[in-house]
Parts: structure tokens; C-alpha cells; sequence
């Protein structure tokens, strides 16, 4: 169980002062001036030793993705760019940096920058995120006034600019490239790789685009030092992670926990438990609505990190925990997931701009029971030539829902077509 002394994020609830003073109080902002001027490297070689792997789905090694960008500039400016986006369904932990903490993110934004030599960062936030833009933005004005950011930033000698830009509410700009595209004014549509962003990111230049919860953790990490931060969780899954849990538990929360907690210790000490006990369990999504379903009987044990979702044939992705109970209709609930992507996707590539809609309405049938038996072998054969053959992840965020669905409810689908031929034959006999 993590301590309060062990938690980065001292005010996730906004129980206490937010502003520059607030944040200060609790240890943020302290030294940060002493980090920087012990240079590049040294800050690259801390985040490899802590272990931080990407907190914004993908999982890949933090101290690693920077070091791709270039040591000496060729004339280019380098640009941090920080996906602030959150439109995953089911995810909400970046919000509440942003909300109750935002000086955590500001303090990693300019480290961050510093070891990537670049002297300016944009944040890209959220369409809908009104209240986290005008907190964060209040808490960058307030930074700028105080001298933590600007010219000469924190006394470091390191002139940073820091800038707050609102998007039109598109899930695909939480694409890494499409938000890069959206960023210079463009439509949001991924590009194709190589160039990496960082090579060829931002206006041509090189760009690193980091989850804001990566970003977050830095400085606390550079402070008490990586061995702190890979003391938790299991190796090559290390450090403090916020979990978001929601759905059928008594106590929704967003939590910050220790990597590899089991998921009925997550629930039962933070959630008070599942909705009418552990046997109504029926399914929970583990990160976020782009990964497949786990039956209840088969998370219960489950290991909550990268590795040990894996093995239960899902993915930790946002660690937005999304738990079902057996009063859900799950056919349903893969169905609005199916209809949610079919609506995002960029049309761009031809797999998804078509798959995405013949998959939501095949799944409109299943909810109906009006497919025939043979459609859920065709429904997942068509998954399989959507995933994996588009420019981005959208199309296997569509497909993998389906999947964990006819893997795990295979038996339901066809009980409910059953049903329906059944009910039809009876009321053609009358």
C-alpha cells in the first residue's frame, strides 16, 4: 500500500491550496534551479534509472524517448509538447492534475524541457476540459509572475515559455501526430512514420509529445531520486501510478497506488468494493474503453501493471478502471464503445473509415439479437483486417473491444440470438 509520505500527488482532491504559495508549501518547486544546472545528461540518466514508463497508454520508457532528441541543434528549435488531451472514455486522472495540482506539471514542463533543450513547451488540453484550462492557466500566469517560468527561469540561467492551447474536442488530436497537425492549425490527421517527432515533430522541428502524468511525476522523482520511484511496483513496472475507477464499485474514486497492486486489493481498499459483492462481478475494462474486457472471475487476481494485464490478455493503457457488474448489458456496452470510434475516426485510412462503421452495426445487430451465429466469426475476422493496417492506433482501439467481447461473452451473443429466432418462430407460429 503506498504511504501518504510516498504519494507525488498531495492535493489529487483539491483539499488543499492550489496556487504557486499551495504547491510550494507541500515541496514542489523546491531546488529546481539546482536540478537544472546539473545538466542534460544527468537529468536523462535519472528518469532511465526510475524506470517511469509513458503514463498515457503505450508504457514506453520516459528517460529512453528522450534521449532520441538531438544533442546539438542543427538550427532547429526543439519543442515539448504535452498531450493533455484525455478523451479516452473512462479516463479522468490527467484532470485532476490539472485541477487540484497544476504546479507539478508547470515545474516538470520546464526540467523536462531543459533535457531536451528545448526552450519552449505547448500543452495541449482538452476541448471540453473549460475548468482545467482556466486552473492551469491561472497557475502558468501566476508561474510567469513569479519568475518560475519566462526568462530566466527559476533562477536557473534556462529561458522557458510555457503555452496553454485548447482543442476542439476531437479524440483523434490524443494521437500523438495528429495533435501535432492540430497544433500548427490543421486538421487532426495522424501522419505517417518515419519522420518520428523527434526528427521531424512540430512545424518540422524536433518534438517530443509526452502524457501530462509523465511529465508530472519528473521533478518529484529527480528529488528523492530514481531508486525512491523504482522501489514500487515489480521490475520494468515501476513507481506510483493514478488510477482511475469507475463504474459498478461503491465508491468511485481516482486514486494515486503503488504499480502492481492486485485489482481486488485496489478495489476493496479504495472502492469499498464491487456493487452487491465480488460474485456480481462480470467484466472490467482495465485501461481505458480501447482495451479488451477481463471476466470478473479472471481479474480478481489480476496484477495491475503492463506486464501482468498482459498475461490476462489485456492492457493497463490509461489505468482507467472500468468495472461491470452482472446487471450490465456488456453486448450493449462493446456496442457504444464501437459507435464511439466509428464517430472519431478521421476517415482518413480506408480499414477504419470503413470497418469502424460496418463493425458498430453488425454490434447494433448483436445488441438486437437480429445477426445470425455465423456473423460473430465474420465480425471478428473483419477486426482482425482493421487492426494493426491503419496509420495510427484508432483502428485497433475499435477492434480490440470487439475482440475482449467475443472472446470472453461468446456464449451470451449467441444466446441472445437464440432468443430472438426463437421468439420469432413463436410469434409466426401464432
Amino acid at each position: 500500500m503506498l504511504q501518504d509520505k510516498d504519494r507525488i500527488f498531495t492535493n489529487l482532491y483539491g483539499m488543499h491550496d492550489r496556487t504557486l504559495a499551495g504547491a510550494q508549501a507541500r515541496g514542489h518547486w523546491d531546488g529546481t534551479a539546482g536540478i537544472i544546472k546539473k545538466g542534460r545528461d544527468w537529468i536523462i540518466d535519472q528518469m532511465k534509472a526510475s524506470g517511469l514508463r509513458g503514463r498515457g497508454g503505450a508504457g514506453f520508457p520516459t528517460g529512453l524517448k528522450w534521449s532520441f532528441m538531438p544533442k546539438e541543434s542543427d538550427g532547429r528549435p526543439s519543442y515539448l509538447v504535452i498531450n493533455a488531451d484525455e478523451s479516452e472514455p473512462g479516463t479522468c486522472k490527467d484532470r485532476e492534475i490539472m485541477r487540484h495540482d497544476p504546479h507539478t506539471l508547470i515545474e516538470g514542463a520546464l526540467i523536462a524541457s531543459f533535457a531536451m533543450n528545448a526552450n519552449t513547451c505547448y500543452i495541449y488540453i482538452r476541448g471540453e476540459y473549460i475548468r482545467e484550462r482556466e486552473a492551469l492557466q491561472a497557475a502558468i500566469d501566476e508561474a510567469y509572475d513569479k519568475g518560475m517560468i519566462g526568462k530566466n527561469a527559476a533562477g536557473s540561467g534556462w529561458d522557458f515559455d510555457l503555452f496553454l492551447h485548447h482543442g476542439a474536442g476531437a479524440y483523434i488530436c490524443g494521437e500523438e501526430t495528429a495533435l501535432l497537425e492540430s497544433l500548427e492549425g490543421k486538421k487532426g490527421m495522424p501522419r505517417m512514420k518515419p519522420p518520428f517527432p523527434a526528427g521531424a515533430g512540430l512545424y518540422g522541428c524536433p518534438t517530443t509529445v509526452n502524457n501530462v502524468e509523465s511529465i508530472a511525476v519528473v521533478p518529484t522523482i529527480l528529488r528523492r531520486g530514481p531508486e525512491w520511484f523504482a522501489g514500487f511496483g515489480r521490475a520494468n513496472n515501476a513507481g506510483t501510478k493514478i488510477f482511475g475507477i469507475s463504474g459498478h464499485v461503491n465508491n468511485p474514486c481516482v486514486v494515486e497506488e503503488a504499480m502492481s497492486i492486485t485489482f481486488e486489493e485496489l478495489i476493496d481498499r479504495h472502492c469499498g468494493g464491487i456493487r452487491g459483492g465480488w460474485d456480481n462481478l462480470k467484466a472490467v475494462i482495465p485501461g481505458g474503453s480501447s482495451v479488451p474486457c477481463v471476466t470478473g472471475e479472471n481479474i480478481r487476481d489480476a496484477v495491475m501493471d503492463f506486464d501482468g494485464l498482459r498475461e490476462k490478455g489485456s492492457s493497463l493503457g490509461t489505468a482507467a478502471v472500468i468495472v461491470m457488474d452482472n446487471s450490465t448489458d456488456i453486448i450493449k456496452a462493446i456496442w457504444r464503445l464501437s459507435k464511439f470510434y466509428k464517430h472519431e475516426s478521421c476517415g482518413q485510412c480506408t480499414p477504419c473509415r470503413e470497418g469502424t462503421g460496418w463493425m458498430m452495426r453488425v454490434m447494433d445487430r448483436l445488441v438486437k439479437g437480429e445477426a445470425h451465429i455465423d456473423e460473430i466469426d465474420m465480425l471478428l475476422s473483419v477486426t482482425k483486417q482493421v487492426e494493426g493496417h491503419t496509420i495510427c492506433a484508432l483502428g485497433d482501439a475499435a477492434a480490440w473491444p470487439i475482440q475482449g467481447l467475443i472472446k470472453n461473452f461468446r456464449g451470451e451473443i449467441e444466446d441472445r440470438i437464440r432468443v430472438n429466432k426463437q421468439g420469432q418462430v413463436s410469434v409466426a407460429a401464432e
